[in-house]
């Protein structure tokens, strides 16, 4: 599987139940990288979409605990190893925190938007893959300017 996240420079994901940021070529490129493919995310991050809703061109994989949650467009799993029985190699973790931390063992890649600036309000983080010895930075591109600030796309593997 495959994990997808902006981050800030201390793995910072959100505050209050929402993103940091939004980079309108972020949100472009994790459209591009997403499109076609199963989605794996908690039931909160799901109530960040756009009323709701889940993600169009995708099988949208929704985990949530609570008793007969049901959402029209995706399907809810109960826990992490119901979800992975239907996994494919080819899905994406698309958060929040506790879905992250759990499935990171089951990812082989990350695509990871680096923000490079500490946000002041946060409450959610990404586990630091810099700081994981079973990850590997192997590809990171050129800082791009977004109001005020710099970010900039990485590639991490996940080691044998």
């Amino acid at each position: 599987m495959n994990l997808i996240v902006v981050v800030d420079q201390n793995w910072a994901i959100g505050c209050n139940g929402d993103q940091l940021i939004y980079i309108p070529e972020d949100l472009k490129r994790f459209q591009a990288l997403t499109k076609g493919h199963a989605i794996i995310l908690g039931r909160k991050t799901l109530a960040t979409f756009p009323n709701g809703k889940p993600l169009k061109w995708r099988r949208n994989l929704v985990l949530s605990t609570q008793k007969g949650y049901a959402v029209e467009g995706a399907e809810v799993y109960a826990s992490i190893e119901d979800v992975l029985k239907v996994a494919t190699e080819d899905t994406f973790v698309i958060g929040g925190e506790s879905v992250y931390r759990q499935l990171l063992p089951y990812c082989k890649r990350a695509y990871v938007t680096m923000v490079h600036k500490a946000f002041a309000e946060t409450d959610s983080y990404m586990p630091n893959l810099d700081e994981d010895s079973a990850w590997k930075l192997v590809q990171e591109e050129e800082p791009v300017a977004f109001e005020d600030t710099f970010y900039s796309y990485r590639l991490y593997e996940m080691l044998s």
